[in-house]
């Protein structure tokens, strides 16, 4: 992508126009396939989105520092198209330890702008719960959003732990979380929870089983099931004959 020098609207103007211009009309059909509701996708495929992005913060950072590129950032998560918010978060992810409260406050408001689990995936796994887990006391935040009516803030609550659960980070926050959720009737926030769980029973079983085990009997299987992946067979399947 060729970026102008120029205002933060121009640049995530042409990136769009780049997005639009470098897709695949085919593969934007098969893209749908994995998605219950109807998306809007140009067709990339993830390396090659990656790719051109990090071309392009090499060359906004270059010429106009962090802020201007966060502010393309946010222009382009603002767009519907799923290749725009995925391009915002590339254009910033791994520079967490760069970004402070501002910038988390930020990103929390991009939460009301997602379509999908994809984008919301890749904003909440990529660039929230590394902040959260730099930060512990930013994952306060997080129950909050497990009370929302909204699916996706629910589902944040949960894959916003994920980074801290991989360093057995968060296990008192993550019992808390999971009993509030236990009842939610969403599949997008039952696989959120599932995953969470799974993450801290692969890191951390020795701490984790035993809180499967108390709440086999009122999970949903869907949450036991994915929580159980990585744990031995014998171990999973106690868990699940409840």
């Amino acid at each position: 992508m060729t970026l102008p020098k120029t205002t933060p609207a121009a640049v995530a103007a042409q990136i769009r126009r780049a997005l639009k211009e470098g897709g695949s009309a085919e593969h934007a059909a098969g893209v749908q396939w994995f998605f219950k509701d109807e998306i809007k996708s140009h067709g990339w495929y993830t390396a090659d989105l990656r790719r051109a992005a990090i071309r392009s913060r090499r060359e906004v950072r270059k010429e106009h520092g962090l802020d201007f590129l966060i502010e393309v950032a946010d222009r382009l998560f603002s767009g519907s198209v799923l290749e725009e918010k995925i391009v915002a978060v590339f254009l910033l992810e791994k520079l967490d330890g760069e970004f402070g409260d501002t910038e988390f406050k930020l990103f929390e408001t991009w939460l009301d702008r997602i379509s999908s689990w994809a984008d919301h995936d890749a904003l909440v796994h990529d660039l929230i719960a590394p902040m959260i887990a730099s930060k512990p006391a930013r994952a306060k935040t997080i129950f909050r959003w497990a009370k929302s009516a909204n699916r996706w803030h629910r589902r944040a609550a949960c894959v916003a732990l994920i980074r801290g659960s991989r360093a057995k980070m968060f296990l008192p926050e993550i019992k808390k979380l999971s009993d509030s959720l236990l009842e939610d009737e969403d599949d997008m926030v039952q696989k959120g929870l599932g995953w969470l769980l799974r993450e801290t029973a692969k890191f951390d079983a020795k701490h984790t089983v035993p809180y499967l085990l108390k709440i086999r009997g009122r999970a949903p299987r869907l949450v036991l099931r994915t929580a159980c992946e990585t744990l031995p067979a014998t171990t999973r399947k106690t868990i699940l004959a409840a």
